[in-house]
C-alpha cells in the first residue's frame, strides 16, 4: 500500500454482470483477475484502495488474491445504480483524503501512466474533477477533490453522479492520455474475447 497518500481509490464492483455471465471482477487478464490487476495498479499511487461489490460480493471476495489489501463495501441494494454504490464506498474514504478515484471493474487494462498524469494534474492545478481524455473521449478513472466527493455523499439515491460532475465542468482538467483502456469498458463476453486477443499474455 502507498501508506500516506492523500489519495484514496474506489473500484466499482457491485454490478450484476447480466451481460457477462459471471462476474467481471474475476475474469482474468493476464494472469490476474480484472479487480486484483486494479488493486494491484491503484495501490501503487492510493490509500486506501475501497472496493464495492454487491449481490456477488462472498464469490468475489473469495475468488481474489488481493482480498485483504483493499477496505470492503457491500451495496445491499445494487439495483438503485452506481451513484449507490460509489456512495457505499464515500462513507470508507479516510478524513486524510484529499481526492479519491473512481473506476468500473471493466476497465482492467487502464495504465499506471493514466493515473499517474491524473495526479499530477490534480497536484498542481488542484482541479474539483480531473478526466482522462483518449482521442476525444473523456473516460475512466475520474478523479474528484474531497468537496466533490462530499457532493456525491450528499445527493438523494435518485439522482446520477453526472449530476454533480456535470456542475464543475467550467473547472474541470481534461487531461489527454494515450491509453485507449480509458474509453472501453469489457461488459461482455465479445469485449471480453477481444480483450484477450489484443493483450496477448506477457504483453501490455
Amino acid at each position: 500500500m502507498n501508506a500516506g497518500s492523500p489519495i484514496a481509490a474506489i473500484i466499482l464492483s457491485g454490478g450484476a454482470s447480466r451481460r457477462m455471465g459471471t462476474p467481471k471482477a474475476l475474469l482474468n487478464f493476464q494472469g490476474e483477475t480484472f479487480l486484483d490487476r486494479l488493486i494491484r495498479l491503484f495501490a501503487a499511487v492510493a490509500d486506501p484502495v475501497i472496493v464495492v461489490a454487491g449481490e456477488h460480493a462472498p464469490q468475489i471476495r473469495a475468488g481474489i488474491a488481493r482480498a485483504g489489501e483493499v477496505r470492503w463495501a457491500v451495496n445491499p441494494d445494487p439495483g438503485r445504480g452506481m451513484l449507490s454504490s460509489l456512495q457505499c464506498a464515500l462513507r470508507e474514504l479516510p478524513g486524510t483524503a484529499e481526492a479519491v478515484f473512481f473506476l468500473p471493474v471493466d476497465h482492467p487494462h487502464i495504465q499506471p501512466s493514466t493515473l499517474e498524469a491524473l495526479i499530477a494534474q490534480f497536484a498542481g492545478a488542484r482541479p474539483p474533477v480531473a478526466v482522462p481524455v483518449y482521442q476525444g473521449v473523456h473516460g475512466h478513472p475520474v478523479l474528484i477533490s474531497r468537496a466533490v466527493a462530499g457532493e456525491l455523499a450528499a445527493l438523494p439515491v435518485t439522482a446520477l453522479a453526472s449530476d454533480v460532475i456535470h456542475r464543475h465542468v467550467p473547472e474541470t482538467s481534461y487531461v489527454e492520455v494515450q491509453d485507449p483502456a480509458v474509453v472501453r469498458d469489457v461488459d461482455d463476453p465479445a469485449a471480453y474475447a477481444e480483450l484477450v486477443a489484443d493483450h496477448p499474455a506477457g504483453k501490455t
